[in-house]
């Protein structure tokens, strides 16, 4: 699909405020902001480099305040909201269109009869913005005045500056910016332009969605150059931002470089697809670009070309759970097996106790194992991988940590994880924790306790136990234990079946008994590979699923009939938690429920027509990326995440089941 809009959308700033691009470079850094040219976000910015690949992202270039002369007038095209809310300049008017060309955010300003396309990119590995101007049309020379907005800070802070002296220096094509000693060095350079060096804080910003979002919504930027230019039609001219020392100024090398990149994943896409398939929809090959976002470098010593996967933009790292749910979307379904192996392997590096790491913090070097789904998940990822590529040399390498995470599971292991000899079942959990996906906790307030026997858990948990019994087979190596736990596991799902109200439990065994809520969770015991559910069942689960939790966007965590249904997902932190789980809708959920309904219905056609409102999604929130969840009320509003790795992957890996079907 094209991805554009004209005036209609740019020139109205309520809308073009609300729609955000991003790019990012494959280490865990990003440029992202707004259509209008808007700072909404606290995490908003043209460099926002990952200092300690692929965390540590810092904010060095916020923006850049452009002034284009033309004939005798200037034209702003550059836009600020200001603390009393005056927005000045109104550079948005001037946009004429904005477009998406692959994944690269194409501005273009009218100025009389001039036409001036800008264009911004990241070069692949590197903490390394390019931002290019080019004079498309015009029936003289343009002149360009850019003022380089900066900061240093972590990406989820806030900076009030007023006493803060940075150290600029002029160096050959432009500045070094060090905020203070020890801070890493970075540059801003022009291939062409006159360079004058300023000190001049900008006082004041208003961030509006860091004010819906309850948080600190002022913030102050720093002027720290100004770059002058002239342009006649057809030229270009390339600034660039980076921590590296001496980085291309080769704009027309440097964007070759991108464009060729994507034509890569492309390639790898297309060379995957099944030879009935047809065609995939433009919307699905834009989908693919977007997966690559989130695929960064994870190196480690005994790994340097480690892999990971950003769990979402702007603000998360790289979690367990997200990775490896994640993978076979992103790299499997996209044709990009060499990554599926390496975040393999790179995250059996940090199994402890039987367990894969929740998330890495930004700050330190010491994971959190707080989760009882990621270890599961990540047998699944190894199954899909294994099915695709019938890797024998990887399952062997990582064959010992799979038996060796079961083990822990049966004798047990942290937060009370351990499996109950008289159902074969996977309990979790103590007070003060909450180890599943649906993880909301306000200081000592879990949202959505779950401890005992989560349905999801046990669902995965049979299902690891049925794929470490084909792995033994296939490595012949000792089988019968995992069979026999298997059998056992499976009997023992029987009792999650509610007979009275047609669907299964949510959780069993809870220090309050059996929670019979209707959750999306129960969809996993049909849409995983192996379904401990009888057909009657299954098809209970995915019509009940379908007529009280489903909507356009994705599934909702609680139905509207449920007292705790929170139907808009806003507010301060604790609002926005207390609702996380409790009714809004996450886009994630599409793809196990249209796996469901393949299983069930056998209707490819009508399990795909699930997907397609999501194709509209990729026009709005997150621009050619889908959101991490909706409001459970109509509209469905997108929130959180303007980019999430899960969701993209299911829709892609859901899209790709029913073509395959």
């Amino acid at each position: 699909m094209t991805i554009e809009f004209g005036r209609e959308i740019c020139g109205d700033l309520n809308i073009a405020e609300g729609r955000e691009w991003l790019v990012t470079n494959g280490i865990g850094g990003y440029a992202s902001s707004t259509v209008a040219g808007l700072l909404t976000r606290r995490y908003h910015g043209l460099l926002v480099a990952a200092l300690k690949p692929p965390l540590g992202r810092t904010l060095l270039l916020t923006k850049l305040d452009e002034t284009a002369f033309y004939y005798g007038r200037d034209y702003p095209l550059y836009t600020n909201c200001w603390a009393d809310g005056t927005v000045d300049p109104h550079g948005y008017r001037q946009i004429e269109s904005f477009r998406l060309e692959g994944a690269i955010p194409v501005f273009r300003f009218a100025c009389g009869d001039a036409l001036l396309d800008k264009r911004i990119w990241m070069q692949e590995g590197a903490n390394t913005t390019y931002v290019q101007y080019n004079l498309h049309r015009g029936t003289g020379p343009l002149t360009l005045e850019i003022k380089a907005i900066v900061n240093y800070r972590d990406y989820h802070g806030a900076t009030h500056g007023r006493n803060w002296q940075m150290k600029i220096d002029q160096v050959e094509h432009g500045i070094s910016v060090t905020a203070y000693t020890g801070a890493q060095p970075f540059y801003l350079l022009s291939d062409k332009a006159e360079t004058k060096p300023t000190h001049d804080w900008c006082f004041g910003y208003n961030l509006a969605l860091e004010r819906y979002r309850g948080l600190d919504y002022h913030e102050d930027h720093l002027s720290a150059a100004t770059f002058r230019i002239t342009l006649n039609p057809g030229e270009s001219h390339t600034f660039v931002a980076s921590t590296e020392t001496n980085p291309s100024l080769d704009g027309k090398a440097a964007l070759e470089s991108r464009h060729n990149h994507e034509k890569k994943i492309m390639k790898l896409w297309h060379d995957n697809q099944p030879d009935s398939s047809g065609e995939a929809p433009e919307w699905i090959n834009q989908l693919v670009l977007a997966s690559d976002q989130f695929i960064v470098s994870r190196p480690l010593q005994k790994e340097p070309e480690g892999k990971t996967i950003i769990a979402g933009y702007h603000w998360f790292g790289d979690w367990g759970r997200d990775t490896m749910i994640s993978l076979p979307g992103l790299t499997i379904s996209t044709g990009q097996l060499g990554v599926a192996s390496s975040i393999l392997r790179t995250f059996a590096r940090y199994v402890d106790r039987g367990m894969l790491p929740n998330r890495f913090p930004d700050a330190g070097e010491t994971p959190e194992y707080n989760t009882v789904d990621a270890t599961l998940w990540y047998f699944e990822a190894v199954r899909a991988y294994y099915d695709a590529t019938g890797d024998d040399d990887l399952l062997k390498e990582l064959y010992p940590v799979l038996t060796e995470i079961i083990n822990w599971h049966i004798r047990g292991t942290r937060y009370n994880i351990h499996v109950d000899p008289n159902d074969g079942l996977l309990y979790a959990g103590e007070k003060g924790v909450q180890l599943t996906w649906m993880d909301a906790k306000i200081g000592e307030w879990v949202v959505t306790p779950r401890i005992g026997k989560p349905v999801e858990v046990n669902a995965l948990w049979y299902n690891a136990l049925r794929t470490m019994t084909k792995f033994a087979r296939q490595l012949k190596k000792p089988y019968k234990d995992y069979e026999t736990a298997a059998k056992l596991a499976f009997r023992g799902f029987s009792r999650f079946w509610n007979d009275n109200t047609g669907y299964c439990y949510d959780v069993l065994d809870g220090p309050e008994g059996n929670e019979s809520s209707l959750r999306p969770n129960q969809l996993f015991a049909v849409s995983l590979l192996e379904s401990p559910l009888t057909p009657a069942q299954q098809k209970g689960v995915v019509d009940v699923c379908a007529q009280h939790l489903l909507t356009s966007h994705g599934l909702r965590s609680l139905p509207p009939r449920d007292l705790q249904y929170r139907g808009h997902y806003g507010g301060d932190q604790r609002q926005r938690d207390s609702a996380y789980h409790q009714g809004t809708v996450w886009g994630w959920l599409l793809g196990p429920f249209v796996l469901a309904h393949l299983r069930v219905y056998n209707n490819p056609e009508k399990a795909r027509e699930f997907l397609e409102p999501m194709s509209h999604q990729l026009l709005s929130h997150g621009v050619g990326s889908l959101s991490e969840i909706f409001d459970g009320d109509a509209p469905m509003t997108p929130r959180g995440c303007i980019a999430q790795a899960w969701t993209v992957a299911e829709v892609l890996r859901a899209w790709l089941a029913t073509k395959k079907s």
